[in-house]
């Protein structure tokens, strides 16, 4: 018998690395084909692997899991990986759809292969997903529905989930982002992730992030106070932070008030 064949896609190393393991436990017999960093590169590994199963990151640079589902179609099985969003969760499950939530708990992993092995092994065809995918597409690119809850950032050998309310500030850093937060007992903390800086202002809430220079953005509840400078400059003091954030000209209408 043929043994059933995978595509992982992820732009995360660690997250990647991490459900390859965790797929070579809960299904031995499973042959990964390939790893894709994005949605363009799932799509291309696909069309030359043709995997039977594929498992696709919702929130991918460039292309996203779901216009890469859209390509693959009824080619193959589709599993959804996302970080816990509400909504997220709440119109793979309304749509049917079978998904995981970031982090991956093994339990849940193995109910999906399950549900997998079942299909395969009854030979039933994908499910028919297009009028879903297409709702899906429309819903995730829309303003409202982009706003990120969590952040997925790298420490050593560890992936850490930060929620966006305890960060205090992000600041680009070349082809980087600095995430500046809070754990649970409010110690500072910082750590770097791969999504450039303007791809995170278009997710986050702009009633609480503000933009204050090109290259630093701030939440406005880690605001201790601002100094006003010489010509027409000003300084972020955060709470609880010995570091200032400049702000330039072209945003220092935001503190007049302050």
């Amino acid at each position: 018998m043929k043994r059933p064949t995978a595509l992982v896609a992820d732009d995360e190393p660690l997250l990647r690395d991490a459900m390859s393991r965790m797929l070579a436990t809960a299904w031995p017999e499973l042959i990964l084909v390939a790893q894709a960093r994005n949605g363009r590169e799932a799509i291309e590994m696909f069309d030359l692997y043709k995997p039977d199963i594929c498992f696709l990151d919702v929130q991918m640079p460039g292309k996203t899991g779901v216009e890469a589902a859209q390509h693959i179609g009824r080619r193959a099985h589709l599993v959804f990986v996302t970080a816990f969003d509400q909504y997220a969760v709440q119109a793979f499950a309304q749509g049917a759809l079978d998904y995981l939530v970031k982090p991956v708990e093994p339990s849940r992993l193995a109910e999906t292969v399950a549900r997998l092995q079942e299909r395969l092994g009854a030979s039933q065809p994908a499910l028919n997903t297009d009028a879903i995918l297409q709702q899906l597409a429309l819903a995730f690119q829309s303003p409202s529905k982009q706003q990120l809850r969590w952040v997925r950032a790298s420490i050593g050998s560890t992936v850490r989930l930060i929620d966006v309310r305890e960060i205090d500030f992000l600041r680009s850093e070349d082809k980087y982002t600095l995430v500046a937060w809070r754990d649970d007992s409010g110690a500072p903390l910082e750590a770097v992730v791969r999504t450039p800086l303007k791809d995170l202002i278009a997710q986050l809430d702009e009633t609480q992030f503000v933009q204050v220079h090109r290259s630093a953005l701030v939440n406005l509840r880690a605001i201790s106070h601002v100094t006003r400078g010489e010509n027409k400059t000003a300084d972020i003091h955060l709470k609880g932070r010995q570091e200032t954030l400049p702000v330039s000209r072209t945003y220092l209408h935001l503190f007049k008030q302050m």
